[in-house]
């Protein structure tokens, strides 16, 4: 029983990584880092900023842009503390306890934006579907309603994840894969049984994001069968041009996160390169390019934005 106690425990704090092999050259991939932080924040709080000031922006569409902006941010500043301290200050060590908390928000953040993004496709099957009840289908209360849904089922949904975690014994090295905490990554220092946890954790990913992404496509498929029943060739591209940032959006928050779920149940042999290079593209990119996609690809955002700041220009002049 005293060696039981004394290899089993459960440890004061944890050692991130940030990209094996390259530690000599941290310091320089702080410095794209920094930026892709920078872009996020501002291009976020710039949406934000933009849509509540414009009551033309005030519509379903660019509420919902709003949400995923919110979103993104939260998922930003969830990874900024241990990301700029491992890469920019060389602080690799986390408490135990702010481990599962931020593994904890990065979960929930992931969650809602993958119900933030069904909402925007269902949004855009209204648009296509049926314009003329656009605003009665998507009234505000009905749009708070899906924004608070989605904010209550992520954290009943990730509540477990750091409880299930807590039980477990660990008596393994007490090094991380990545620069945050990630469930998988925690999850394989354990010692105990963890067949709960994977179990639940797979339950998570086809309950969430699978049924999401179920929808989403369901979604898609009906847009396109109606736009494909418009007459003029004309009337199809402005139909699916309006969903072009949109499935663009799908497409960076998706595909990475379906190869990092399967390498990280499936593959032993791939190269440990891999998993980080997926798990930061999911994590970080999603956030960078949404803003960006959004502002250069949606004329009314790009004219709320000229508009708004040409008119704080002429006021400091």
């Amino acid at each position: 029983m005293g060696l039981k106690n004394s290899s089993w425990f459960q440890p004061p704090s944890l050692l991130l990584t940030g990209i094996s092999g390259l530690e000599a050259v941290q310091i320089w991939i702080s410095i794209p880092l920094c930026v892709m932080y920078l872009t996020a924040l501002l291009g976020n709080c710039t949406i934000l900023f933009v849509i509540k000031s414009t009551s033309s922006l005030h519509e379903p569409q660019y509420i919902f842009l709003s949400m995923l902006a919110a979103t993104d941010l939260g998922l930003s500043l969830s990874t900024l503390p241990t990301v700029l301290n491992v890469f920019l200050l060389n602080h690799r060590e986390i408490r135990f306890h702010s481990c599962l908390t931020q593994m904890f928000f990065i979960h929930t953040f992931s969650c809602l934006e993958s119900a933030i993004l069904l909402a925007m496709a269902f949004d855009r099957f209204v648009a296509i579907r049926n314009p003329l009840h656009y605003t009665v289908v998507l009234t505000p209360p009905r749009i708070i309603q899906t924004g608070l849904t989605a904010v209550v089922r992520g954290v009943a949904l990730m509540v477990p994840l750091p409880i299930l975690l807590k039980r477990l014994p660990f008596c393994k090295d007490v090094i991380l894969s990545h620069c945050y905490c990630y469930h998988p990554d925690v999850m394989k220092l354990a010692c105990g049984p963890v067949r709960v946890n994977m179990i639940y954790g797979l339950s998570l990913v086809i309950c969430s994001f699978g049924i999401d992404f179920m929808f989403i496509v369901v979604s898609y498929i009906l847009i396109l069968k109606t736009v494909l029943g418009i007459a003029s060739k004309g009337g199809q591209l402005k139909a699916l041009n309006t969903c072009v940032s949109h499935i663009f959006t799908l497409f960076i928050f998706y595909v990475p996160l379906i190869v990092l779920a399967l390498i990280h149940r499936f593959g032993t042999f791939t190269s440990p390169l891999l998993h980080v290079t997926m798990a930061n593209l999911f994590l970080f990119l999603t956030p960078v390019l949404n803003p960006l996609v959004y502002s250069l690809k949606n004329r009314q955002i790009r004219s709320a934005v000229h508009i708004l700041f040409k008119g704080r220009r002429n006021l400091l002049k």
